[in-house]
């Protein structure tokens, strides 16, 4: 069965989470699912559906979740964020997330010494793009491919690779999230400031809790998509900045920051009736649209590639662990810094979320910063590429 009509793709991206819930919540396998978190399944299955047929890789219907119902969750997210807790996090999150773009630096060439006699001439150009994506996103990618002259072949063959290796990364990132407390101790970090916060969220939504009626649910969601739609229609109007801000981060920083300012009004009273709680179930859509997109076939057509790309984000990861062994960093701060640079300023608050909703703007501050570094730490990564490559 292949579903072309985009409002049976959308309503199969509401089922699968809702199927994989009750089962966890409502069977015999909620042992199995406090072990392995729906989120996971939430990603995969969907994979799995695109691969087989059932859903295709890229829809409209697509298009549109991820232009309005992305920035819908992060209102709905960010509406009860306490910021002065946020800031009160300390710079470790901002070491670790520079620590992530070093990790893309300096793995890139690493990763091309190892493998460049099994791999094209000039793959050392669609390297340079992918250490745009993989430290901004998508701008960043073309303007370093660009610059450096990759053909649109070169760069067909690297987006595989980036969702491939990028989107699973994405993936254990989430299921690492869930396991925070262990991996927490392991490094012996100092989760002081984000149990500070995470328990000055609990206490507000204890406070604030109550039965949610037709009013509140009413409101909620003409707050996440009415202001999903203003910020959509606010970034047509701004200029681009550089490489770097383009309409769609223009679009996720005016939601944020209409988030973030409607958290010191009244408005973050409704917290109390489920706005997190409705931000996550868009966000639940949303990872299903990214597993959907993921051709996990390609792999078979470009092994030496994805070998590349595994190679240099290990070395990635290995500098970003070895970092908050040192500094004491929780896992938070790892996985959020090292989600800003290869993902970017749309999954980084995604991957933040599945800590605490309360999280998610940090996410969405560290991805902005991605796309600012990401053309000028492309090209140094490109430079000392094309040196390598002779």
């Amino acid at each position: 069965m292949n579903i072309t009509d985009p409002v049976g793709q959308a309503a199969l991206l509401l089922a699968i989470p809702a199927v994989l819930f009750w089962l966890a919540e409502h069977t015999r396998a909620a042992a199995f699912f406090r072990r392995v978190p729906v989120l996971i399944f939430a990603y995969f299955v969907p994979a799995l559906l695109s691969n087989f047929g059932v859903l295709p890789e890229s829809s409209p219907a697509y298009d549109w979740i991820r232009a309005y119902i992305l920035p819908a969750s992060l209102l709905l997210l960010t509406l009860s964020v306490d910021l002065p807790g946020v800031l009160r996090l300390g710079p470790k999150a901002i070491i670790m997330f520079l620590t992530a773009t070093a990790g893309v630096v300096i793995g890139g060439p690493i990763a091309y010494l190892m493998w460049s006699a099994w791999l094209p001439q000039d793959i050392w150009m669609g390297m340079a793009a992918l250490s745009g994506s993989w430290i901004g996103g998508g701008a960043n990618f073309v303007a370093i491919g660009q610059s450096v002259g990759a053909t649109d072949t070169m760069m067909g063959m690297m987006v595989i690779v980036d969702v491939l290796v990028g989107y699973s990364w994405t993936a254990v990132l989430m299921y690492l999230a869930t396991q925070s407390d262990f991996f927490d101790r392991k490094l012996q970090a100092d989760t002081s400031a984000i149990d500070e916060l995470k328990h000055r969220i609990q206490a507000f939504q204890d406070k604030t809790t109550r039965v949610a009626g037709t009013g509140d649910l009413m409101m909620l969601l003409a707050l996440a998509l009415g202001g999903s739609w203003l910020a959509d229609v606010g970034s047509k109007l701004l200029p681009p900045i550089g490489d770097f801000i383009n309409a769609f981060s223009w679009k996720i920083i005016l939601v944020t920051t209409v988030g973030i300012v409607l958290s010191y009004t009244k408005f973050r009273e409704y917290e109390g009736v489920g706005a997190s709680k409705l931000g996550t179930v868009f966000l639940y859509v949303i990872i299903g649209t990214i597993g959907a997109g993921a051709d996990v076939t390609k792999v078979v057509e470009y092994p030496m590639l994805v070998v590349m790309a595994v190679t240099w984000i290990l070395i990635h990861i290995g500098l970003l662990v070895l970092v908050a062994k040192w500094i004491k960093a929780p896992l938070f701060f790892l996985a959020v810094g090292s989600q800003a640079n290869i993902g970017g300023v749309a999954s980084a608050p995604v991957v933040a979320s599945v800590f605490h909703p309360s999280l998610a703007v940090v996410g969405v501050l560290l991805g902005v910063l991605g796309y600012v570094l990401g053309t000028y730490a492309g090209l140094l990564c490109a430079a000392v590429l094309r040196m390598l490559a002779g």
